[in-house]
């Protein structure tokens, strides 16, 4: 539980992730079919920075913290003191399997728990490195690492964990959360949800059309806050899709098969679901599809209603709906009347509108005029609301996550209040002196 200890648990870890590096990103590149550049900018680099953050700040976090003392109980001193809740779980996802099982893992440590990691068999390859590092780390009864399937999962929850941080999809949420209720576990879930992207008329078409391109198609798609879908104003939507054609283009060429940019679908059910959702509506770009090489190229989808299947479920790949607006209030009426999403994204350069949609609509987190960026700042706490998920990490919120705040006063002995006991005085004296 010492500072020491833990900075020096964080150091390991960066010096393994340093050293598996070739291996890590090999690993993706087979389960993912992620480039090399990719897999670095999102995944271990992202890792790496997260490190480097923890490791700069950890002292200051562990700090206990003086607050005021009310007059009523002084003298006296009160101080908030942080403590690891014990044994924890991380479970994390395939899309990410690397940075969504480590960063969540460097909260646990900076905290100061031990940890169980279950990681996905959607993605072995990432799996079989993550066991070999962690276990070449650390000592089991401090980390360790469990790969298996659902029962596994099933398994582990059954236990009683003193934290449960889980990342993946809202049904699994909800089964989580219930397991966790048996034991009376605390949890982080991090889920997702469709993540609404709108292009007001104002906005600058070149530039959203690039970031909601890098957005969306970043992984082939499979991001929980990548643009879920598109929702433009209408006298802009079709210099928007031009736009997101020529970007998709210069992005992956003529053949996005072809480019070693473009990922691929993480398996054969995935692939099915996503063939299904692109029966909805009209494909005007893409929908070419491979389903051996498990590739659905950039696909965009015209004419879709909010009672698609398509715009029920997340989407969870390269397939992007546009559905029109005339007027912003309307739009921002609609989104409320929706499931609160992880993230959201709008392009406009008029300020009064870009508040309107802050303060209108409920969501995790997001951007103006960019899409995804807020994930990557460690500065900035990183969670759903509602059906997008409970609590938030990345940075300090990562140990505020793995954290019980315990709440202390001290006083002198042999001070007392008269006013505490029996028999009890003058309700008129209490009264004022609680005022």
């Amino acid at each position: 539980m010492s500072i020491a200890f833990r900075r020096e648990q964080l150091r390991r870890l960066r010096k393994a992730v340093v050293a598996n590096e070739k291996s890590i990103l090999k690993a993706l590149n087979r389960d993912l079919s992620k480039a090399p550049y990719e897999a670095y900018m999102s995944e271990v680099g992202i890792v790496l920075s997260e490190l480097r953050y923890a490791l700069r700040h950890l002292r200051s976090w562990s700090r206990p913290v003086r607050v005021r003392t009310p007059l009523t109980i002084f003298p006296a001193a009160s101080f908030i003191h942080t403590e690891p809740y014990g044994v924890t779980l991380v479970i994390s996802p395939w899309n990410y399997p690397f940075a969504l099982t480590i960063n969540p893992l460097i909260g646990a440590i900076a905290a100061g728990n031990c940890c169980i990691v279950k990681v996905s068999e959607f993605a072995p390859n990432t799996a079989a490195v993550l066991t070999h590092m962690i276990a070449d780390t650390f000592a089991t009864e401090y980390i360790t690492v469990v790969s298996g399937d659902a029962e596994v999962g099933q398994a582990l929850l059954e236990e009683p964990f003193d934290k449960i941080f889980f990342t993946g999809s809202t049904a699994v949420g909800r089964a989580v959360m219930a397991a966790a209720a048996k034991n009376l576990t605390p949890i982080s879930l991090e889920l997702g949800g469709k993540s609404p992207c709108i292009v007001d008329r104002d906005a600058s078409l070149v530039d959203a059309a690039r970031k909601i391109g890098s957005g969306k198609f970043l992984n082939a798609g499979q991001t929980c806050i990548a643009p879920d879908y598109l929702l433009v104003h209408r006298s802009v939507k079709e210099d928007l899709v031009t736009l997101l054609q020529d970007t998709i283009h210069q992005f992956y060429g003529n053949n996005p098969q072809q480019s070693k940019d473009f990922n691929r679908i993480v398996n054969h059910r995935h692939f099915d679901r996503l063939i299904r959702l692109m029966a909805d509506g009209q494909i005007i770009f893409g929908g070419d599809r491979d389903r051996k090489a498990l590739y659905i190229g950039p696909t965009i989808i015209d004419d879709v209603g909010w009672d698609d299947v398509i715009m029920r479920e997340e989407i969870f790949g390269p397939l992007l709906p546009i559905m029109t607006f005339d007027h912003l209030d309307e739009a921002i009426e609609k989104l409320k009347s929706l499931p609160k999403p992880l993230a959201l994204y709008f392009f406009s350069s008029n300020r009064r509108n870009q508040l309107a949609v802050l303060h209108g609509i409920s969501f995790g987190g997001g951007c103006i005029n960019d899409t995804m960026l807020h994930y990557a700042s460690p500065y900035l706490p990183f969670g759903g609301v509602g059906q997008s998920g409970i609590g938030s990490y990345r940075g300090k919120a990562s140990f505020d996550a793995f954290s019980h705040r315990k709440s202390v006063v001290r006083r002198p002995p042999r001070f007392d209040f008269p006013f505490r006991y029996p028999p009890y005085g003058s309700l008129s004296l209490i009264k004022k002196i609680l005022r």
